[in-house]
């Protein structure tokens, strides 16, 4: 492969900022893309596994660049919303992803970070297990005094679907359990072998009834039927490899637990071993892949977890992946076709994105027909600095391109056969001005990406930033999806938030309008109207996040929010941080997880006339709930503002910042007047001489322990 194949294919740490940029919008509209078909539509254009690696590749970029990360990224939800017609299980405990590794480097870094976390050095022992990664469906059991009493398929991770008759009907999966503990909730995957898949499609075509595409979608169709004797029909098995609620621990170890799990009645993969250190892992990851054409059901890559479960309670989670466990997945698969047009698309912040029309081919098991071209440097054949990419080569209409699967992701451009290109063929030209509303597309210095100036003039804006603002992590309405609004806004009816809360009120009683609508009636309008209702109270969190406002994704969002508590609090200080400047502006970048960029993102928002009477209108309608706060009630530094500053000698930063922010505490990053408590650590330097300089209280690592005790 040339430079840019090699550019295009190289492993997240790797990647220019300017390729990040452009990829992370790629994957935030294909994802939105596949909710929509797969959800609403219930006519997927990608395998379910596709659609968890393009969720995984993009949590991997943002973690190498945070500063990139969408105010609509995806990587704060896991999996998907429950589908209708299921009753709804709320998990006790939640069921997260993984986050992904694409090379032996990204395994290196995954050890090195969790010594890092823990304060272990590089000659401590290490141990963690490793397991194929089965693709299929993620399936939690619970089992109460040995019985089999609930079944939930993952969800969004917080709820999931009831499919326990469906469940009941797998031979892999145990009615009653033999010395198991009185609360069990056993995770694992559904899937189908390549056999009885092959068998399936066959029995099914000559009925002329669907066929699948490939295991995975045949697993989850078989699973999530209404009617449990189509699922028995199916020929599903079972891996269990985890759990979420106990009543007492099945060992110490993961690799005791999951011996456990088989000892009590479960099926458990024979080719989980341990392994210490990333040598060991990376040499069972190549066996494993040696092996993967011959055992005869999909996997898509190798799963690690810390082997000591005391270890993994301490590495604790992120918002949405474990730190203690990651999928080192399987490599990029290639394919060349014929380029035969590039639209361009115009995001919710205006981002004017190329997408590459194909001609359909075969990619790694998946027909593809569309792929991103990242921006206009991309497209001409350089990178954002001016240095030539692909020897320089540009990407014309009509050549012969080579696409690639990266990590098992929807395909980009990576290559182009000049020996192919039409005679005709014309450099592209990218451009100026917005294919939605005429307005100029700028590209500002030091960005990848040209942007619409059209703001709300524009309707694809206007549309995409309404689209968010009613997206499951935002306000989620039930009944207003992306259809509903684009319907909505095409008749007039919404053009900002607020107008959705005054739909009922502005058409009389609201019905007689809606329900005279292709695709509504009395009963839908009803529901409608209430679901909005309902929605007029919301936490603060989800408010920040639906506003859409950029570099402020889900995760800043309950950041910000957890930092001032409530929104009229949250409001005053962006009045008084308008400026960029003084001590409300010094507050805000202290947040430990805000940057410059987000800080004058954020504030800009709320300083635009436009904007802020927009957000206060839509404010009218609402009750905004307070932040969730943890239990505090017997710790001694709820609700103060913490810096920790010097080097801790018995635990890690990361550690101190997490378990501040459990007894709740607002953990800062710098030192003000606001600050309640500095924990100064050798070699603490000009924050602990402005702590002395504002008589701020100011303790050693000792004290701060001797603080929080047991708390």
């Amino acid at each position: 492969m040339n430079q840019a194949g090699s550019a295009a294919t190289r492993k997240v740490a790797d990647l220019s900022e300017a390729e990040a940029r452009a990829e992370l919008a790629r994957l935030a509209k294909e994802i939105a893309q596949a909710d929509d078909a797969y959800h609403r539509r219930d006519a997927p254009e990608i395998s379910d596994a596709d659609y968890d690696a393009l969720k995984a590749r993009n949590l991997a970029i943002e973690a190498r660049f945070p500063a990139l990360k969408r105010d609509d990224s995806p990587s704060e939800q896991v999996g998907a919303a429950p589908a209708e017609g299921f009753a709804k299980v709320t998990h006790a405990v939640r069921m997260l992803s993984l986050s992904n590794a694409f090379d032996d480097a990204d395994i290196e870094e995954f050890d090195d970070r969790i010594r890092r976390y823990l304060g272990l050095g590089p000659e401590a022992s290490l141990p963690c297990t490793a397991e194929p990664k089965i693709d299929g469906l993620s399936l939690s059991l619970r089992y109460e005094q040995g019985k089999l009493v609930q079944a939930a398929t993952r969800g969004d991770g917080a709820v999931g679907e009831n499919v326990t008759a469906n469940a009941r009907t797998i031979d892999d999966i145990p009615d009653t359990l033999n010395g198991a503990p009185d609360v069990l909730e056993v995770r694992g995957e559904v899937y189908m072998s390549h056999e009885d898949f092959e068998a399936l499609n066959a029995r099914q075509a000559e009925q002329g009834a669907k066929t699948f595409a490939n295991p995975r979608n045949a697993a989850a169709g078989s699973l999530r039927q209404l009617d449990s004797s189509i699922t028995k029909a199916r020929p599903l098995r079972f891996f269990a490899y985890a759990w979420g609620e106990i009543s007492e621990a099945l060992a110490d170890t993961q690799m005791k637990a999951i011996e456990r799990l088989a000892a009590v009645g479960f099926q458990t993969n024979p080719l989980t071993v341990l392994c210490d250190g990333p040598e060991e892992m990376t040499a069972h990851y190549r066996e494993i892949e040696q092996q993967r054409a011959s055992l005869g059901y999909d996997i898509d890559g190798v799963v690690y977890k810390v082997n000591d479960l005391d270890l993994q309670r301490r590495l604790g989670f992120r918002s949405t992946t474990p730190r203690w466990a990651i999928a080192h997945k399987f490599p990029a698969e290639l394919a060349w076709t014929r380029l035969e047009a590039i639209d361009i698309q115009v995001g919710r912040t205006g981002a004017l994105s190329p997408v590459a029309r194909l001609s359909p081919v075969t990619v790694g098991g998946v027909v593809v027909s569309n792929a991103t071209l990242h921006n206009e440097d991309y497209i001409a054949g350089r990178d954002a600095k001016g240095n030539p990419i692909r020897d320089g080569k540009d990407i014309r209409i009509g050549d012969w391109v080579q696409v690639y699967r990266a990590g098992d992701v929807i395909p980009k451009v990576a290559d182009v056969d000049l020996s192919k290109r039409p005679d005709a063929a014309a450099a592209y030209e990218f451009p100026k001005a917005c294919p939605e509303c005429g307005s100029e597309a700028i590209r500002e210095e030091g960005d990848a990406v040209r942007r619409c100036t059209g703001g709300l003039i524009c309707p694809a804006q206007a549309v995409e930033k309404l689209k968010h603002f009613v997206s499951r992590a935002a306000f989620d309405i039930e009944g207003l999806g992306s259809k509903q609004v684009e319907q909505f806004y095409r008749d007039g009816w919404i053009k900002e938030p607020a107008d959705i809360f005054t739909l009922e009120e502005r058409f009389g009683q609201g019905m007689q309008q809606l329900k005279n609508r292709e695709g509504w009636g009395e009963k839908s309008a009803k529901n409608l109207f209430a679901a909005i209702e309902e929605k007029r109270r919301i936490p603060f969190g989800r408010l920040l996040f639906a506003l859409g406002i950029r570099h402020v994704g889900e995760q800043a969002s309950n950041l910000l929010a957890r930092f001032y508590g409530t929104w009229d609090e949250f409001i005053e200080a962006m009045d008084g941080a308008k400026a960029c400047e003084g001590p409300e502006w010094e507050r805000l970048l202290g947040i430990d997880g805000v940057g410059e960029v987000m800080a004058r993102s954020l504030v800009t928002s709320f300083a635009q006339a436009h904007e802020r009477e927009s957000i206060d209108r839509l404010v009218e309608h609402l009750t905004v709930e307070e932040a969730a706060r943890p239990d505090t009630s017997d710790s001694p530094v709820a609700g103060k503002t913490v810096v920790f500053t010097g080097t801790l000698e018995k635990m890690t930063r990361a550690e101190a910042k997490a378990r501040a922010e459990a007894l709740g505490a607002k953990v800062s990053g710098s030192v003000s007047a606001k600050t309640d408590l500095v924990v100064a650590g050798p070699g603490a330097g000009s924050k602990a001489k402005k702590a002395e300089e504002l008589c701020v209280e100011m303790i050693d690592e000792d004290g701060w322990l001797d603080l929080i005790g047991d708390a």
